[in-house]
C-alpha cells in the first residue's frame, strides 16, 4: 500500500515536488515505526492480562498505560488469554500488523498539504499523528477494553452497543483525512490555485500513468488491508468473514470506479480516467469500515454513494477556497465517515452475529443472543442503536482530531514554521529543498528534414541538442 500511496502522490502533482512527496512517502514509514514504537502502540493497546490471569497494567477504556517501548512484551506471557470469555494472544507480529495502519494514517496529510509544507513541519506532524492522535483512537475503539468498540464488556459502555469499524474508515482514513484537512486549511491554498476573482485555477498531476498504477497498488493492498483485519482465521466462521470482506472490498471499489466514471461524463461529456481512478479508492475507504458485515449489493451502494460523496465535496472544498492537492480530505474523511453510516444503516444480523458473538460478550456477559447485537437500521427490528453508536463515534474521531490538529498546526503557523517561503514555492520543493530533480533532463536529439550535408534525401538525425539543454 505505501508503494501505491507512492505512486499515486507523485503522479498526482506537479513534476518539481515529485522528489519531496516520494521522500514524505518513505519518511512516513520510518517516523510512525519509531513514534508507534515509543508511545503509539501502548497508547493504543497497554493493559493485558499476564499469563498467570493478573493485570500487567489495570486496563483503561480510554488510554493504553504499558508497553511503551514494547516493554515486558515477551509474546510467551501475553499468549492465549481468557480474558471474560474473550480470547487474545499477543504476538511480535501483532505490533507490525498494527504499526502498517498507524503508517497509513500518518501518510495522508501528505496529499493535503503537498507542494507547499515546509519539511519539518511534515516531520513534526508525522511523530505527532503516530504517536498521539491515531493510537488513541485506536484504543477506544480496537482494544479488548476501549468504550467505543462493538460488544466490549466494560463499563460504562457506549449505547451498551458499540461502534463497529472492521479496518479503519474512520480510525484509519478519517484520522488521516482531517488532520490533513486541518493543515491545509490553516497553511493556505498553492500560488496561483485561485485568481483575483477567487476561481480555482486547474494545477493537474503530471503523470496520470503513476496514478493508475498507484491505484492499482492499493487496489491490491486493500485485500491485507480488509480481509487481513480478521487477523485469526482459525474457523469456518473466520474464513467466511474473510471471504466475504474480500469480496465487498471488491465491490465496493468497483461500484465507486464505475460511478466516478459516470459522475465524470455527465460532467465533462467525456470519460474521466482520473475520475475513475479517485472513485475506486473512495469505494475502498467506504468498506473499510463493514466490509465483514454487509451484503454485496449494500457494497455496491456503500462503494457508488462513497464516489458522489467525494465529488460533492471537492466542490464544496473549491467553494470554501480550501486547496487539497490529492483531494485526500474528501476521499479519506468524508468517504470515510459515509462508510460508517453505511454500517449503521446496512449491517446484517446474521454477519453482525458471526463476527462478534462468542468474542466480544454483551454488558450481562451472554455470548449468543442474537438479538443482543445491535445491526442495521434499514432491516426491520434493526433498531437505532447501531446507527447512533456511528454518528457519536464520527462526532468523536472528528472532535479528537480537530481538538489536537488544529493547535498543532497553528503553533506552527505562528513561528513560521509551517510553510515554505513563496520563493521556494515558486522553484518547486525538490530543488529549493532537496537539492535536485526527479527527473534528470539528458541530451536529446533533433530530427531535421535533410541530412548535415544539406542535400535532399531521407530524414536524418543530428547531434544537436535541444535549445537550453547542455
Amino acid at each position: 500500500m505505501h508503494g501505491g500511496f507512492a505512486m499515486l502522490c507523485a503522479g498526482a502533482i506537479r513534476t518539481k515536488n515529485t522528489m519531496n512527496i516520494l521522500l514524505q512517502t518513505i519518511l512516513d514509514a520510518c517516523v510512525s515505526a519509531i513514534a508507534f514504537y515509543i508511545c503509539g502502540y501502548g497508547f493504543a493497546y497497554g493493559g493485558y492480562w499476564t499469563s498467570n490471569q493478573t493485570y500487567s497494567v489495570p486496563p483503561n477504556s480510554v488510554i493504553g498505560t504499558s508497553l511503551f517501548g514494547l516493554s515486558n512484551y515477551a509474546s510467551e506471557n501475553y499468549n492465549n488469554q481468557n480474558v471474560n470469555g474473550q480470547v487474545y494472544s499477543v504476538h511480535w507480529q501483532d505490533f507490525v500488523f498494527q504499526w502498517a495502519f498507524a503508517a497509513t494514517a500518518t501518510t495522508i496529510p501528505a496529499g493535503c498539504v503537498a507542494e507547499r509544507c515546509n519539511f519539518n513541519a511534515y516531520l513534526a506532524y508525522a511523530f505527532f499523528i503516530s504517536a498521539w492522535v491515531y493510537p488513541i483512537i485506536v484504543h477506544w475503539v480496537w482494544s479488548a477494553y476501549g468504550w467505543m468498540g462493538y460488544g466490549r464488556a466494560v463499563t460504562p459502555h457506549l449505547l451498551n452497543c458499540g461502534y463497529i469499524d472492521f479496518a479503519g474508515s474512520g480510525v484509519v482514513h478519517m484520522v488521516g483525512g482531517f488532520s490533513g484537512m486541518w493543515g491545509c486549511i490553516l497553511m493556505g491554498p498553492r500560488m496561483g490555485r485561485f485568481d483575483s476573482n477567487g476561481k480555482p485555477v486547474d494545477m493537474p498531476g503530471h503523470s496520470p500513468t503513476l496514478v493508475v498504477l498507484g491505484t492499482v497498488l492499493l487496489w491490491f493492498g486493500w485485500y491485507g488491508f480488509n480481509p487481513g483485519s480478521q487477523i485469526f482465521v482459525n474457523s469456518v466462521a473466520g474464513a467466511q468473514v474473510v471471504g466475504r470482506a474480500a469480496v465487498t472490498t471488491t465491490l465496493a471499489g468497483a461500484a465507486g470506479g464505475l460511478a466516478g466514471l459516470i459522475w465524470g461524463y455527465s460532467k465533462h461529456r467525456s470519460w474521466d480516467l482520473l475520475g475513475v481512478c479517485n472513485g475506486v479508492l473512495c469505494g475502498f475507504v467506504a468498506i473499510t469500515a463493514g466490509c465483514h458485515v454487509l451484503e454485496p449489493w449494500a457494497a455496491i451502494i456503500d462503494g457508488a454513494v462513497a464516489s458522489v460523496v467525494f465529488e460533492l465535496v471537492c466542490i464544496w472544498f473549491l467553494k470554501l477556497k480550501i486547496d487539497d492537492p490529492l483531494s485526500a480530505a474528501p476521499m479519506h474523511g468524508f468517504a470515510g465517515m459515509w462508510g460508517l453510516l453505511c454500517v449503521g444503516f446496512l449491517a446484517k444480523s446474521e454477519y453482525v452475529f458471526q463476527e462478534y458473538a462468542g468474542n466480544h460478550p454483551d454488558s450481562t456477559g451472554n455470548l449468543y443472543n442474537q438479538a443482543a447485537y445491535p445491526y442495521g437500521a434499514f432491516y426491520p427490528g434493526g433498531g437505532g442503536r447501531l446507527l447512533a453508536s456511528q454518528i457519536i463515534g464520527i462526532c468523536c474521531i472528528c472532535g479528537w482530531v480537530a481538538a489536537n490538529m488544529i493547535p498543532f498546526f497553528y503553533v506552527l503557523k505562528l513561528f513560521n514554521s509551517l510553510r515554505i517561503s513563496a520563493e521556494e514555492e515558486a522553484m518547486g520543493l525538490d530543488v529549493s529543498k532537496h537539492g535536485g530533480s526527479a527527473y534528470q533532463p539528458e541530451n536529446q536529439k533533433v530530427i531535421e528534414p535533410y541530412p548535415d550535408n544539406g542535400m535532399p534525401g531521407p530524414v536524418g538525425l543530428t547531434n544537436k541538442a535541444l535549445p537550453g539543454i547542455e
